[in-house]
């Protein structure tokens, strides 16, 4: 196991080599001037060729290329153009608003789609199959930002029930020690404002967590419908044990390597639709931040951003890999 994860570890670095280049050579082929949209139509000529030196776009791709690895190598993510501050300062707090929203859409997502795969399997054939099979592909159908519109629509503008932007109320403010509002309200003894984030969190997550929901009660169901017709599992029935025993304790074992490998899946794919969704709610996470960078072509931010999206993704994808040995022992690591 150790001398996999070593293997792992080390092959994410070509594969993150990679990325540093295909995300810098896309970004420099972007058609636009980020100099004059910095300083604007009438900043003078003088000035935005300061500024072009300065920031070093003048120099060969392949030395800008090497200058952006080396500084990496340093731990050094560059200054953002727009605001002049570094990255690796600035970032964090849009990374943990974007992990917070991810873990808590993950996990209903998890919580819902599994066990209604489960029923759904357990029920096969049943009214309560069917219609959930329909929800699941109707869910699937539809477009992130219809979603997320109708949810302010209804449950902001209509009832009044839930706020449709921003992490807090207007004026608040969390004192940060992780940036994870849920952890740092906590910390800081504030439940009052705890229920508030909760209530900005709602609409968010349940809008990022519909579509992976549907997917992952339809695999539920297909994986455990295919662990049910084996032999080990008559065998158990024939014993007398429970129906619930019979899934939970049995089936879903062997039923969970494809849900875990899809579930790690999803994670990336919240990540990248995060950035529709923390526009439309006014989320203060990693989708708004590489939004904003694209829009003041702030090269630097870009390339970071994409970076670390990418590499929790590969994070992610190695830590599924290493599930598998936890939920089944007959897989072996050579």
């Amino acid at each position: 196991m150790l001398f996999y994860t070593v293997r792992r570890l080390l092959s994410l670095i070509p594969v993150l080599l990679g990325m540093t280049l295909i995300v810098f050579m896309m970004i420099h082929f972007i058609p636009g001037d980020p100099v004059g949209t910095i300083l604007g139509n009438k900043a003078t000529e003088e000035t935005k060729e300061a500024m072009r030196h300065e920031l070093g776009l003048y120099e060969p791709l392949h030395i800008q290329y090497l200058t952006y690895l080396k500084k990496l190598a340093q731990g050094d993510l560059g200054h953002s153009i727009r605001t002049n501050a570094p990255i690796s300062e600035e970032i964090g707090p849009y990374l943990a608003a974007t992990l917070e929203l991810t873990l808590v859409s993950v996990s209903i997502a998890i919580f819902a789609g599994i066990h209604l795969g489960i029923l759904s399997a357990w029920k096969e054939k049943s009214w309560f199959d069917y219609m959930v099979m329909l929800l699941a592909l109707l869910a699937v159908s539809l477009p992130l930002f219809w979603l997320a519109l109708m949810e302010q629509w209804i449950f902001a503008l209509k009832l009044k029930w839930l706020p449709s932007v921003g992490r807090l109320g207007a004026g608040e403010s969390v004192k940060a020690f992780t940036h994870l509002y849920v952890i740092d309200t906590l910390l800081a003894g504030r439940l009052d404002q705890l229920w508030t984030v909760f209530k900005h969190l709602i609409l968010p997550s349940v809008t990022l967590a519909v579509i992976p929901t549907a997917i992952i009660a339809r695999q539920t169901r297909s994986s455990l419908l295919e662990v049910l017709s084996s032999d080990y599992i008559r065998t158990a029935r024939a014993k007398g044990l429970s129906q619930m025993m019979v899934v939970y304790r049995h089936a879903m074992k062997n039923a969970l390597i494809p849900i875990v490998t899809l579930v790690g899946l999803m994670v990336g794919s919240l990540l990248g639709s995060a950035v529709l969704t923390e526009v439309i709610f006014g989320w203060p996470g990693m989708g708004r931040y590489i939004y904003q960078a694209i829009s003041y072509r702030d090269y630097p931010v870009i390339q970071s951003g994409v970076l670390t999206i990418a590499t929790i993704f590969m994070v992610i994808n190695l830590v599924v890999d290493l599930l598998y040995a936890c939920i089944d022992p007959r897989v072996k690591y050579q």
